[in-house]
């Protein structure tokens, strides 16, 4: 990086941040904090970004989901927005979205993992587990370890 006599402003701080993924105002606000030379200079500067729609909750949330859902079960992507400080409403919308397809993609993990059913006991502990780290319900798990189709 070259070195610049002017140090970048807050809001220019928050652009960059934002020109390489989407950002919640609470993970900006964690983010920016240790440059705020005046109070109240930061919640202004994300006040105008927000109006001018830099920041948003919705654009936010499909992120995530659009990077996540093909890898992560339910609760892990709800564990994920959560930690941005998202609102309870938003994050709850997520979820109702995710669980129609929870076994649809906890099966594709599954199958991208291993591929074939367990041979023993040991073995589906192993791929039980696997899902269970990844954010998948019980429900789901056993449907895939087990080979059924509902």
């Amino acid at each position: 990086m070259a070195t610049t006599t002017t140090p970048l402003s807050l809001k220019g701080r928050a652009l960059r941040l934002l020109s390489a993924r989407e950002h919640s105002r609470a993970e900006l606000q964690r983010r920016l904090t240790q440059f705020e030379e005046e109070p109240g200079a930061l919640a202004k500067a994300l006040d105008e970004l927000e109006a001018k729609g830099f920041i948003n909750e919705q654009r936010v949330v499909e992120s995530v989901l659009n990077r996540r859902s093909a890898k992560l079960g339910t609760a892990r992507i709800r564990q994920e927005l959560q930690a941005k400080g998202l609102a309870p409403e938003a994050v709850l919308n997520a979820v109702e979205q995710l669980r129609a397809s929870e076994v649809d993609r906890a099966r594709e993990v599954w199958r991208k993992k291993f591929g074939e059913p367990p041979a023993d006991a040991a073995e589906r502990g192993k791929q039980m587990r696997f899902l269970a780290s990844r954010g998948f319900d019980g429900d789901a798990i056993r449907k895939v370890v087990s080979g059924g189709d509902d």
